[in-house]
């Protein structure tokens, strides 16, 4: 009985990862979609563009796996 117990509360305390991860794709667009806005109220338009080609790829990547975990 002792030992079943020491399983059971040990088991207790032990914590289960999700499977899934998140990738925080589309705060990552947001926040690079933020910085170009800044970026091109300031006046680096070099900064605002790469900026911008970021958060597009972000996007675009977020749709991808959006689609391939709908379908999966």
């Amino acid at each position: 009985m002792e030992l079943t117990q020491s399983v059971l509360d040990a088991s207790a305390s032990v914590q289960v990862a999700p499977l899934q991860f998140g990738g925080g794709f589309i705060e990552l667009a947001i926040l690079f979609v933020i910085l170009a806005v800044v970026a091109a109220v300031v006046g680096a338009s070099g900064v605002a563009g790469v900026s911008m080609t970021i958060a597009k790829w972000f996007v675009i990547i977020f749709v991808v796996l959006a689609v391939v975990s709908l379908v999966i």
